[in-house]
């Protein structure tokens, strides 16, 4: 039987023009997040030499990405944060604050003093400012989803939702387009010693933009209803996370779908850029235009596997990615290095100091990109459908708190922190592939989970709880999950 909901059925599906006007505005608020969240990662190497101490290259850019990790590993606190207001005041009120949070932690950032000016406060304060947008970031992005699943029919989630899902990889391709066209504006020496600012600064300009657009928003229509009904929660920590039903379907959710689709996109799509840049040698503005050629061609795949998702299911579609992701990932390096051509080696004045750095002297760019491409389909997979997965798994009443804690462990932790621990892998073994063993690993413990314990939820009906219909329970869905 079909479980396609009819506008005349359910108050709570609205017309098409606002579902896109909905998209549009969710998507552009998210896409600014992170964008936000990752010109500090695009920037790992400047920003390197500018808040850490000088004299240990890989020491100072393994303290950068722990810096970069130290935002992920808030996000689930972040959840929790402003998935409580969410699912008690609204999905609106709750990604506007945090929109306004990131939008000004990383002006901030545009500001700070380096550590040649005020020494180890820089860092400290860095970190500080880092955490503040992981907190804010951990309460966007299940704000969006909700909001966004919650406009659309069900036979069609997986594919609305997954413009959602295309935010992350295009503030990611913002970031790298900004930092390209400021950097080949001006000298080497003058863009790391201020003009890395300029893409920190521009957030205000894009935030205000957001937050004009998405102040015109009104509710999604389906928590309206529940709240009016008095079927929200009170308690939304207690009813997500005192609930042992609850739990097993958080942790399935976790190792069954976010940990793997984690540990993909950030190796695809992040932990590439920088190994191109510290272990290929390829230049700075070569790795970010093929990679951000890259993400612009993959971009629409996005929304290919969500609506794909629609039709075949979310976990067929997510684990399929999975698998070919961890069979993929290490061959794709190993042609990456190829592909990138022999090193010239560094020259060294008589003291041992660097006066032409090592550099990949032929690459071809072409190949790298198609290889790179060729990854970024993988992400596609795994991610394009998750939205409309996550948002399906739990009850609308703990809807936004339930979803927020899985992805954002998954992509705080074993994403976030993948940088850092794959960098400090290859400096410990001297081995430039070994770091790839622990997206592999995490990819097909995802897998073996998730074909084993994940249940298929594109059928799941977000319309009905809305409705009368006292088989519509919260608890029944969760039992279901």
């Amino acid at each position: 039987m079909s479980n396609t909901p009819m506008p005349s059925q359910h108050s709570t599906v609205v017309s098409q023009s606002t579902i896109w006007k909905v998209i549009i505005a969710s998507a552009l608020g998210t896409m600014i997040e992170w964008y936000d969240f990752y010109i500090f990662g695009s920037l790992a190497a400047v920003i390197a030499t500018n808040f850490y101490q000088s004299g240990n290259e890989t020491a100072a850019l393994l303290e950068t990405f722990a810096t970069f990790g130290a935002g992920f590993a808030a996000r689930p606190f972040g959840a929790l944060v402003f998935g409580r207001i969410g699912d008690i005041v609204g999905r609106k009120y709750a990604f506007l604050v945090t929109l306004l949070i990131m939008g000004g932690a990383t002006t901030v950032i545009g500001i700070l003093p380096t550590y040649a000016s005020i020494g180890i406060l820089a860092p400290i304060i860095l970190v500080i400012i880092r955490i503040i947008q992981g907190l804010a970031l951990g309460g966007e992005y299940g704000g969006a989803a909700v909001y966004v699943a919650e406009h659309v029919p069900d036979h069609k989630r997986g594919f609305y939702t997954s413009f959602i899902q295309i935010t992350a990889t295009l503030g990611l391709f913002v970031s790298l387009l900004v930092i390209l066209i400021v950097r080949t504006s001006m000298s080497k020496e003058a863009f790391d010693s201020w003009g890395w600012r300029i893409p920190f600064l521009l957030s205000i300009v894009l935030v205000g933009v957001s937050v004009y657009i998405r102040s015109k928003m009104s509710e999604s229509p389906l928590f309206t209803k529940l709240k009016h009904a008095g079927k929200t929660s009170k308690a939304p920590l207690k009813d997500s996370f005192g609930n042992r039903r609850n739990w097993k379907v958080i942790l399935t959710v976790l190792f069954g779908a976010a940990a793997g689709q984690a540990v993909i996109w950030y190796t695809a799509q992040f932990y590439v850029n920088s190994w191109l840049k510290t272990q290929a040698k390829v230049p700075a503005n070569t790795v970010d235009t093929i990679v951000a050629i890259a993400l612009f061609l993959g971009m629409p795949f996005f929304v290919v596997m969500g609506a794909l998702s629609d039709k075949w299911g979310r976990k067929t579609v997510m684990m399929a990615g999975n698998l070919i992701g961890a069979i993929a990932i290490y061959p794709a390096f190993m042609a990456l290095k190829a592909a990138a051509g022999p090193i010239t080696p560094a020259v060294l004045d008589a003291s041992g100091k660097v006066i032409t750095p090592a550099v990949a002297n032929n690459p071809n760019t072409v190949l790298l990109t198609l290889i790179i491409f060729g990854l970024v389909l993988c992400v596609c997979m795994v991610y394009g459908p998750i939205a409309a997965f996550l948002v399906e798994s739990f009850p609308a009443k703990i809807r936004y708190t339930s979803i927020s804690l899985p992805y954002h462990v998954g992509n705080g932790y074993f994403g976030g922190w993948l940088p850092f621990i794959a960098t400090a892998v290859v400096s410990s073994t001297g081995n430039i592939y070994a770091g790839l063993w622990f997206p592999i690993a995490i990819a097909l413990l995802t897998f073996v989970v998730g074909m084993v314990l994940l249940k298929e939820t594109k059928d799941n009906s977000l319309h009905d709880e809305a409705s009368d219909n006292p088989m519509s329970t919260e608890m029944d869905l969760i039992a279901q999950s």
